[in-house]
């Protein structure tokens, strides 16, 4: 379930269906802008959003419309100008450095277009990568990376380079090093973006078995609509404001 809209709207949302269901995302008044010079320009416009856990939800919108801003407050990776950003309980827009890493590492599996593995490190050992920064042991870590390889269905080719493999393949690598962790948020910008039809409809699949068979969270940022169409929900932002589609919830405004 995702709902937009102020408080006074999710308050007749409520009344109208009685029960809320249980939020893992909300974002309240969060608006950013970027400085160019002398003049600031404006991203996001007064943003409020919840999303309840284990949804799977596609953000749309033109190039410049703010997507990967949104994407990138709700992961950790900047802060908003103002607003609040509350994940599992905890307001992030109110960490520090450190410990908005640490949150992040914790809590966001992070999904590229350009998949971002390293080059001169096997599949196993990119998958690897974020298990490094936790206490695990080095066998309680290879059985977190061959599960997650074989979830994206590549536990056979745990040797191999990222050369060697083709760009379906890399995607579901950098899949598994997004879940090796067991993330309470997946985050996926156009994570089809650079695949062939055939690749990025199987890259959906696994999005969505994902979503259905291990209840993750997943926001992806999208401009097509076939992927979006795999999503629960999806919300088009333009000129910094969100409005829905699809089975999204949003109720008007009141006017004064």
């Amino acid at each position: 379930m995702v709902v937009i809209g102020s408080a006074q709207t999710r308050q007749r949302y409520v009344s109208e269906n009685q029960e809320m269901p249980e939020t893992l995302i909300n974002l309240v008044q969060v608006t950013k802008h970027y400085r160019r010079d002398t003049i600031e320009i404006p991203v996001l416009d007064n943003i409020d959003l919840e999303i309840a856990p284990g949804e799977f939800l596609a953000l749309m919108g033109p190039s410049g419309s703010g997507k990967t801003t949104l994407l990138n407050l709700i992961a950790g990776i900047d802060k908003p100008n103002s607003g609040r950003i509350v994940i599992d309980g905890k307001d992030i827009a109110k960490l520090g450095e450190q410990q908005l890493a640490k949150w992040r590492a914790r809590h966001v599996g992070f999904i590229f277009q350009l998949y971002n593995l390293i080059p001169v490190l096997s599949a196993f050992e990119n998958v690897e990568l974020p298990l490094l920064l936790t206490k695990l042991s080095k066998k309680k870590r290879r059985d977190h990376v061959m599960t997650a390889l074989a979830v994206v269905g590549l536990e056979d080719r745990e040797r191999h380079y990222p050369r060697q493999l083709s760009g379906g393949q890399e995607q579901r690598v950098a899949i598994a090093r997004a879940i090796v962790t067991d993330p309470t948020l997946l985050v996926a910008d156009e994570p089809t973006g650079d695949l062939d039809a055939k690749s990025a409809e199987e890259i959906l699949d696994l999005l969505k078995r994902l979503n259905e068979e291990f209840h993750k969270t997943i926001i992806m940022v999208t401009h097509d609509p076939r992927a979006a169409s795999h999503a629960h929900s999806v919300l088009h932002l333009e000129k910094g404001v969100l409005s829905k589609s699809g089975g999204v919830y949003e109720v008007p405004a009141a006017h004064h």
